[in-house]
């Protein structure tokens, strides 16, 4: 089972039909909504500041979410997808975005709607990231607009996806 730890108060919030990997680690103020999934060694640290998570969002593994003390948040809107290793500090990602595998996004920085943040980049602190446009690099620059569409679908395939497969956890721990 998660490890699922109250401090200052806040006691997580986790919502209908989400599947927490059993070494998952969810501290705090931190709400997640339903359909989502939290995988195998992700730490979601709601201790200094809020975690606010949408519906049908996955984090892969590895990744760690971390605010800064009274100055930022961490919002994730719906059918969000968070790769392995991926390290959100203080930032806000909004609808149907994909951050890329071993991506650092930094605090005040916003992700834009159906956004694609590519594996390895990072994404400075204060950074407006436009909707549907893909961003790469160190730091992580503009590279070019996407299909809204295109990108609404690949993203929402994905979180699905990911539904599916944490579904597969879930009859295991059921049998």
């Amino acid at each position: 089972m998660a490890l699922i730890k109250e401090v200052r108060g806040f006691t997580p919030q986790i919502g209908e039909n989400t599947y927490l990997a059993e070494n998952a680690t969810i501290i705090g103020d931190v709400v997640i909504g339903r359909d989502c999934s939290i995988w195998f060694n992700t730490i979601l640290r709601g201790d200094v500041n809020s975690i606010k998570i949408g519906n049908r969002v996955n984090i892969q593994d590895g990744s760690v979410l971390h605010t800064l003390y009274q100055k930022s948040t961490i919002e994730i809107g719906d059918d969000v997808s968070v790769g392995h290793n991926v390290v959100i500090h203080g930032a806000k990602v909004e609808n149907g975005a994909l951050i890329g595998m071993g991506a650092i996004v930094l605090d005040h920085a916003v992700i834009g709607e159906g956004a694609i943040i590519a594996a390895g980049s990072v994404v400075l602190s204060g950074t407006q990231v436009e909707p549907g446009s893909i961003y790469a690099g160190t730091p992580a620059k503009f590279v070019k607009n996407v299909d809204p569409e295109q990108s609404k679908e690949m993203n929402q395939k994905i979180a699905k996806n990911y539904l599916m497969y944490s579904g597969w956890f879930k009859d295991e721990e059921e049998d």
